[in-house]
C-alpha cells in the first residue's frame, strides 16, 4: 500500500511572517485579555503561600494539643480535633455534644469487651474508628446479627434505626471511635467511665 502524500502541484501555501502573525493579537486593547504588567514575584511571595507552608500549617494544626475539656458543649457552635480528642478519651461513653437534633459521644472500648447488644428504634447511628479494630454486627434479630463486618482504624460504619447492633474489640488496645446519634440517645452530659456504669445507667433509665 503506497502512503505517499500526493501533494496538490496547484496549491500555493501562503507565506506566513512572525510579525504578522501575532498583528491581530498585539493591537488588541482589550485590558481584561492583555495585560502588558510585568509580574512582581513579590505578589506571590505574600499572598499565596508555598505548598510547603500550607503543609506545614496543617501538620500544626493536626499536632497541636486540644485543650477542650472532656464536657457536652452543646448546643453551642463547637470546633474540635475529632481525631486527638477521641483518642484522648478514657470513658466508656463521653457525650461532647448534644443538640437539638443530634448528638455526638466518645467511647474508649476495652480489649475483649463490646458495647452490649442493643437497638435504637427512632434513631440513626454513625459511627468512625480513630484507633484500634473490631467487628461490628447487625441484624434484624437479636438472636441472628447475620451483617458482620471486620473494622479498623479510618473506617466509618452507619447502624439504621430498628437495627439490633453489637460492636467488640478484637484488637489488643482500647477501641476508640465517635458516634453520632440522630436524634440524640442520651441524657446532656452523660459520662459513663466503665461499661458497668453504663448498663446501670440503662437500667435506671428504663424503670
Amino acid at each position: 500500500m503506497n502512503n505517499t502524500f500526493n501533494r496538490n502541484p496547484n496549491f500555493n501555501a501562503p507565506s506566513l511572517n512572525r510579525n504578522t502573525m501575532f498583528t491581530s493579537y498585539n493591537s488588541y486593547t482589550n485590558d481584561y485579555v492583555r495585560d502588558t504588567t510585568p509580574i512582581n514575584s513579590n505578589y506571590y511571595n505574600q499572598y499565596i503561600p508555598s505548598v510547603y507552608e500550607k503543609y506545614d500549617l496543617k501538620k500544626n494544626a493536626h499536632y497541636a494539643k486540644t485543650e477542650k475539656e472532656m464536657k457536652d458543649y452543646g448546643p453551642e457552635p463547637f470546633t474540635v480535633n475529632i481525631e486527638e480528642i477521641t483518642t484522648q478519651n478514657k470513658n466508656f461513653r463521653t457525650v461532647l455534644w448534644t443538640g437539638e437534633h443530634l448528638q455526638l459521644t466518645l467511647m474508649s472500648i476495652n480489649p475483649g469487651e463490646d458495647i452490649g447488644l442493643e437497638i435504637h428504634p427512632e434513631l440513626d447511628q454513625f459511627l468512625r474508628i480513630e484507633e484500634g479494630q473490631g467487628i461490628v454486627k447487625m441484624g434484624d434479630n437479636e438472636n441472628n446479627l447475620d451483617y458482620q463486618e471486620d473494622v479498623f482504624e479510618d473506617f466509618a460504619f452507619i447502624i439504621p434505626a430498628g437495627k439490633w447492633h453489637n460492636i467488640l474489640n478484637t484488637g489488643t488496645k482500647a477501641l476508640k471511635l465517635y458516634s453520632i446519634y440522630a436524634p440524640p440517645q442520651h441524657p446532656y452530659g452523660t459520662v459513663h467511665k466503665t461499661k458497668e456504669d453504663a448498663m446501670a445507667a440503662e437500667e435506671n433509665h428504663s424503670h
